[in-house]
């Protein structure tokens, strides 16, 4: 995720970044402008045709596609943002269940066990989501090794198990009460709802019908700009229309892009630091080994 001053125009409008839309769709932009300044180049000067209120129906079609592409953004950015909300959640039950165990459990080194297991959890869901694995953001313990949990086929969930192994050692040695159990059951269970729905964002996309029918109606409304356009603009068509679509595509793109918020692409969330920011949460409350 790309850290900026919203506030910086100038900026902003002149920055280029490798997941820019202009950079993307350049290409495309210029196939655009070479069919255009084609079709203008058959209409103005071989065919000599001329079309009345040749734009209208662009008009009217397209008010109906700048529709249809508001709600695309409109349910892309809504993926996003429950993402952004379920990773904050994350983060403060972590410290939630962290807390509380620093009250209830004494022993250094069960606190350190309990330190690893938990900052563990929450790299092994970053890293589910991302379809990968770091040896490096992960902790051995005296009892759980990181290689015997990297051939489990559902990482986080071997890590939940453990934690939840230890505090039901805790329970069954008296070193904490049934009473004390329950009331650490929100934080545990939490981390189990939040990969799942985490996993339900990126595993349903939107539906396959709607967004072939929306490529389609780009596609043909900005190939069928400029048996019109050509009439009412001549050889100009061939920066109008490129300009055009650029727009109604970089839409698109940016939809695409944050729909599925747990990669690595600029716009994804900041999976890196909030993970960090557990690990060092975790290590200020239980202490360090």
């Amino acid at each position: 995720m790309v850290d900026y001053n919203p506030k910086s125009w100038w900026k902003l409008i002149f920055m280029f970044h490798r997941s820019d839309t202009f950079r993307i769709l350049f290409p495309a932009m210029l196939g655009v402008a070479a069919y255009t300044a084609l079709v203008a180049y058959l209409e103005e000067d071989v065919f000599h045709a001329q079309f009345k209120n040749s734009t209208i129906v662009h008009s009217m079609v397209g008010f109906v596609l700048s529709m249809l592409l508001v709600f695309r953004t409109n349910t892309a950015y809504e993926r996003w943002w429950e993402g952004r909300r379920i990773w904050g959640s994350i983060i403060n039950n972590s410290r939630n269940l962290a807390l509380k165990l620093s009250v209830m459990v004494e022993d250094p080194v069960t606190r350190q066990r309990f330190r690893a297991l938990i900052s563990n959890q929450v790299m092994a869901m970053k890293w589910h989501l991302r379809k990968g694995f770091n040896m490096d953001d992960f902790e051995d313990t005296d009892r759980y090794k990181i290689a015997d949990f990297q051939q489990k086929g559902h990482i986080p969930n071997a890590v939940m198990q453990a934690i939840y192994k230890e505090v039901e050692e805790l329970q069954r040695t008296k070193r904490i009460s049934g009473e004390q159990l329950l009331y650490l059951n929100t934080e545990l269970q939490s981390f189990t709802d939040h990969i799942g729905a985490c996993e339900r964002i990126q595993k349903t996309p939107i539906p396959y019908s709607y967004s072939i029918f929306l490529k389609k109606v780009i596609f043909l409304y900005i190939f069928t700009m400029p048996i019109g356009f050509v009439a009412e603009f001549g050889y100009w068509s061939t920066v109008i229309i490129p300009l055009v679509f650029y727009i109604f595509a970089s839409i698109e793109v940016l939809a695409e892009e944050i729909e599925d918020p747990f990669g690595k692409d600029t716009n994804d969330l900041p999976l890196n630091r909030m993970s960090n920011t557990v690990r060092d949460n975790l290590k200020e409350i239980l202490g360090e080994a």
